[in-house]
């Protein structure tokens, strides 16, 4: 069975980092390590991390990667069009947010339509770009890690660079609302929702 825990490392941005670990074979990928936490270093001591999977390439989503890469030997990955947001403090807009962010390249560039087995699950790469050109969602079993394409009831913001209000409503049109509706939405930040009901309620994707 696939478990999905939610740890707020970034209190400031109240960013989502995610935790999907597979109860069998205790292989885990963490999404979006905002930051540390004791209490997550914790639960990945008694799991087997197998990725660090980013997102999209902002600052608020990035500054742990290096940190759980190093410590449990596990691998960064990020779509290839986000890839220069690791390494540079501007792109990645940390350096605007007051602690600049630099860290070592991706050990992994990841395409639309990747496959990333965790256990006996296959979990599928969808790009969704819009909030910005590599933005990735993370679909395994019944639920999506979003990051900041889709939150409840809204959309990520597409005024950053590389940003695009036309792309981001493409992406979910096609991309997330043609999952089943009873997929779990898990976003980048906020509570989580579902696909069926964000297809009835979104005001921003009609």
């Amino acid at each position: 069975m696939i478990h999905i825990d939610a740890y707020v490392l970034l209190q400031e941005y109240q960013t989502n980092t995610w935790l999907v670990w597979d109860d069998v074979s205790q292989e885990a990928i963490l999404v979006d390590p905002a930051g540390i936490s004791l209490e997550l270093d914790s639960k990945l001591d008694t799991l087997k991390l197998k990725l660090v999977l980013v997102t999209h390439g902002h600052g608020d989503h990035i500054g742990g990667c290096a940190h759980y890469s190093q410590k449990y030997d596990a691998p960064v990955a990020i779509h290839e069009q986000d890839a220069q947001r690791l390494i540079d403090s501007r792109k990645n807009l940390s350096e605007y947010m007051g602690t600049p962010i630099s860290l070592p390249a991706a050990d992994r560039l990841l395409r639309e339509g990747e496959i990333i087995l965790l256990g006996q699950y296959l979990g599928v790469v969808i790009h969704t770009p819009g909030h910005t050109p590599g933005s990735i969602c993370f679909y395994i079993d019944k639920f999506l890690i979003s990051g900041d394409t889709l939150f409840e009831l809204s959309i990520g913001r597409t005024d950053f660079p590389g940003g695009s209000h036309q792309q981001i409503i493409d992406s979910i049109r096609s991309k997330l609302y043609s999952l089943p509706d009873e997929v779990v939405v898990f976003p980048g930040h906020g509570p989580r929702t579902s696909i069926g009901m964000e297809k009835l309620n979104n005001p921003f994707v009609r």
